[in-house]
């Protein structure tokens, strides 16, 4: 019998088309300092708790409506008292969200491309390939002051599968700008692990680019003398950065979709363990720890704060995280809600 089961273990690792490589994780940050547990998201106001599934990533207008894509392929109007409206679908699973300067909603769609949504509510694609190539995984996006808009395109896989990418540890992702006015799509990045959320510096003379499956972010040059050159910019974070935003400091906002995970760290030197887990049912995988998780950084990488929620009793899987007058407002890819925090600075 153990013969048979091996014998089909082997069959299958050898018929997927996946290959995965070792990878030696750092060894995860002590929870100590500014890392320290705390439970400042504890009291965040809930908004619309029950009638969402999974806003992903948020914008927020100047009367506190709040902007977002649902697994349905929904894009959503939410208010602040949690009154629900649809603008449109995109057929897709809409995740970055951001109004540009005409008013119109764009949209970074995982299966859709580039996407933008006018005021009178019509869908229209702005970018879907690249050198005829459609995007697997469109995933987040900044706009520039000048109407670029600069979008990652996170895998090779699509977004029900992301957690291959997790196992088998390649840089798949990429960067790209979108030039409206010429419609050229430019290709500026690859070899990202995992490229997730998006955000321009205050100046705009650099980008910031969070690689999920290496726990860090990287800097990606827009001017001066490093102009198309990319460096860390933070490394070795306690848990999966998913979303980044600034603030009208110049400060960013990252949203930790979950602290890191011992079993995955202890598997990820091991390219046969991560191909065999692969071939089993997902719920034999690594699971995501319940938590909630911000960090604030500083333009050079430091971490100014942190505000956190242990066990996810208020808010958990947080994928973004945008301030607007006062208050930081926080989406989920899977959650029911919308969080709302107060903040002690403006």
């Amino acid at each position: 019998m153990k013969t048979y089961l091996w014998l089909c273990i082997i069959f299958f690792i050898s018929c997927r088309s996946f290959d995965p490589v070792s990878y030696e994780p750092p060894l995860k940050p002590e929870r100590t300092g500014i890392y320290a547990v705390n439970e400042s998201l504890r009291v965040s106001e809930v908004i619309a708790k029950g009638k969402l599934s999974g806003l992903e990533s948020l914008d927020v207008d100047n009367a506190g409506n709040i902007y977002g894509g649902d697994k349905e392929g929904n894009v959503l109007k939410v208010t602040s008292s949690g009154e629900i409206s649809i603008l449109g679908n995109t057929g897709g699973r809409a995740l970055g969200v951001q109004f540009d300067s005409k008013g119109n909603l764009i949209v970074a769609d995982a299966y859709k491309g580039l996407l933008s949504l006018s005021k009178e509510g019509t869908l229209s694609d702005l970018t879907t390939s690249y050198q005829g190539e459609k995007f697997k995984f469109t995933d987040d996006m900044d706009i520039a002051k000048d109407g670029k808009i600069y979008f990652t395109d996170a895998s090779i896989y699509e977004q029900k599968e992301y957690l291959l990418d997790l196992l088998e540890s390649r840089p798949y992702g990429r960067l790209f700008v979108f030039d409206p006015k010429t419609k050229e799509t430019k290709l500026l990045l690859d070899g990202l692990y995992f490229a997730n959320g998006v955000a321009l510096s205050k100046n705009e003379d650099f980008i910031l680019i969070n690689e999920t499956y290496r726990y860090k972010i990287s800097r990606y040059w827009l001017k001066g003398k490093k102009a198309g050159t990319k460096e860390d910019f933070i490394v070795n974070l306690p848990g999966f950065p998913d979303n980044i935003t600034r603030n009208h400091k110049g400060e960013f906002w990252v949203a930790l979709f979950t602290v890191r995970n011992d079993r995955m760290d202890k598997m990820h030197p091991s390219a046969f363990l991560k191909k065999l887990t692969s071939n089993l049912p997902k719920f034999l995988w690594p699971k995501a720890e319940p938590y909630g998780f911000v960090l604030k950084l500083d333009e050079n990488g430091n971490v100014i704060s942190t505000l956190q929620d242990p066990g996810g009793e208020v808010l958990k899987e947080i994928t973004s995280a945008i301030e607007k007058d006062g208050y930081l407002y926080l989406g989920s890819l899977y959650s029911d809600r919308i969080g709302k925090l107060k903040l002690n600075d403006k």
